[in-house]
């Protein structure tokens, strides 16, 4: 009886755990259909803010500034690597740091110095526990990013990325995050945020869309300085907010996956009970009908 007593005790734990599992399954449910919604409503301004720009750049042929120049002289390479704050979120956090350290080592191997910024817990953690030196850290707000989020490290990574290698800067800026397609499928991403590449589209080139002929007041120049750090910005918080969707899909795919698991093992443990229960049983009628034999052995003597 030992023996189901503590299968008992086992089935108790793995009940408890696979309640868990289906509430955490059922919060990310629900954020879920609010992160796409906020994915979507990024959308169409960081579509129009790209228009214009690719619009500015396209009627302003040579136009310079220097979130577009190339800086083949600065030799660091900034990475920007979107994890999470929370675990329980499968795989995740793992994709987005393997896909972090391919891109580091292939811009090593370019003869490139990689200096890693990190947005999550999750990322802070890994670099930290591994000793390796990281330039700016976030994090408290992976699963519900606001804009003022994106505005603080894109006015950080502008400001490096405008210094030079001497002054503590960067030349090119990484970013690697998990991008949503569906439910059940999220990638992950590596993009070059700058220096910024915008095609320069005019009304000649075919297949393509002509780009309307906006008038800037008081300068292109002028409008292009505001133009694109808030084009870095959103660019970002786009990032941050697929992410984000990304993992609340990963969080309800695991608790999913452990709350199947937790049934199965609960099924196990529910028929071994069952099994070491008839044994004893079958034990017990065992003895008394061997005692019984016994008794009426001596009686008869």
């Amino acid at each position: 009886m030992a023996q189901v007593r503590e299968l008992r005790q086992q089935i108790k734990s793995v009940k408890s755990t696979a309640k868990i599992t289906r509430a955490q399954e059922m919060i990310a449910t629900s954020r879920i259909v609010k992160a796409q919604q906020a994915v979507a409503a990024s959308k169409p301004y960081a579509d129009q803010i790209t228009q214009a720009l690719s619009a500015l750049v396209s009627h302003h042929v040579g136009i310079a500034h220097p979130l577009l120049q190339e800086q083949p002289a600065d030799t660091r390479s900034a990475v920007l690597i979107i994890t999470s704050d929370r675990g329980f979120c499968g795989a995740y956090n793992a994709n987005v740091i393997r896909e972090a350290e391919s891109l580091i080592k292939a811009l090593r191997e370019q003869g490139r110095d990689p200096v890693p910024y990190v947005v999550g817990n999750k990322g802070i953690t890994w670099y930290r526990f591994r000793d390796r030196e990281v330039e700016q850290t976030w994090n408290g707000f992976s699963d519900r990013p606001a804009f003022a989020d994106a505005e603080t490290i894109g006015r950080r990574l502008a400001a490096d990325f405008l210094k030079t290698d001497a002054e503590g800067g960067v030349g090119e800026i990484h970013v690697v995050y998990t991008e949503f397609v569906s439910m059940l499928t999220q990638q992950v991403q590596v993009r070059r945020l700058m220096p910024l590449e915008i095609e320069e589209r005019t009304e000649g080139d075919g297949g393509s869309r002509a780009l309307p002929a906006y008038e800037f007041e008081p300068s292109a120049e002028a409008a292009l300085d505001l133009l694109l750090p808030n084009y870095v910005e959103s660019r970002i918080f786009h990032m941050l907010l697929q992410s984000a969707a990304s993992f609340q899909a990963s969080v309800r795919r695991a608790m999913k996956s452990a709350t199947d698991n937790a049934n199965e093992l609960l099924g196990v443990y529910t028929r071994q009970m069952n099994q070491a229960r008839q044994a004893a049983i079958t034990q017990e009628i065992s003895e008394i009908v061997g005692g019984a034999d016994a008794l009426a052995d001596s009686g008869g003597e």
